[in-house]
């Protein structure tokens, strides 16, 4: 099989590392891949250095908790700035920003030539999946957006449909191809057609009743 893409998780995931650290390196880029979707090319550069100081505070007679140890006390302070400093609540940032943000996570992926016609979209998505967690904040569960891949299509051919969609075709050309405000009957047991017993037949005359 041959894969085409830029990814860092994407070809690290493809490798086949034997490697203890360097497996701890690929499920780093994967796990950031499943929690953020980008920079995982980033945390593999970040993690690698760390593990290259490291190296050479162990040459240094340093004991590998210590230097543990001493990674953690500067994590936590890290973050601690981070929180303090140079984070900004998303109401605060405007459309503008937003759209700004999705445009440079595109920019090095193969939809990067589209990103102004994408980075509207996923702003206009995620805010419709927008919801309060109880405690005066927002919550923007990601994976209640699915993507739904279409063959035959152009990348610019893509809409944004703001309610559930199921890809699937229709059973006969002489279905109706759209209906508007529909009513939806959600079943929990099959639709198979059965044949009764003693030739009894049911016809179905007014839909409505």
């Amino acid at each position: 099989d041959v894969t085409i893409t830029n990814d860092g998780a994407t070809i690290l995931k493809l490798l086949e590392v034997e490697h203890p650290a360097a497996k701890v390196l690929v499920e780093l880029a994967d796990l950031q891949d499943q929690e953020v979707g980008d920079g995982t090319t980033s945390v593999v550069i970040i993690a690698a250095e760390l593990l290259k100081n490291a190296d050479d505070l162990v040459k240094c007679k340093i004991h590998p908790t210590s230097i543990i140890s001493g990674y953690r006390l500067a994590c936590k302070e890290a973050v601690k700035y981070i929180q303090d400093h140079l984070t900004i609540p998303v109401d605060q940032l405007g459309r503008d920003c937003l759209v700004n943000v999705a445009k440079t996570s595109m920019s090095s992926k193969i939809i990067g030539p589209d990103s102004d016609f994408f980075s509207n979209m996923v702003v206009e998505a995620a805010n419709a999946i927008k919801t309060s967690d109880g405690k005066g904040g927002h919550r923007y569960p990601v994976k209640a957006i699915n993507v739904l891949k279409a063959h035959g299509g152009s990348s610019r051919e893509s809409k944004l449909v703001n309610g559930y969609a199921l890809n699937c075709t229709i059973a006969s050309q002489a279905m109706p191809q759209k209906i508007v405000e529909p009513k939806i009957a959600c079943l929990d047991f099959n639709l198979q057609k059965a044949k009764m017993h003693m030739g009894i037949q049911v016809l179905i005359e007014d839909p409505t009743h």
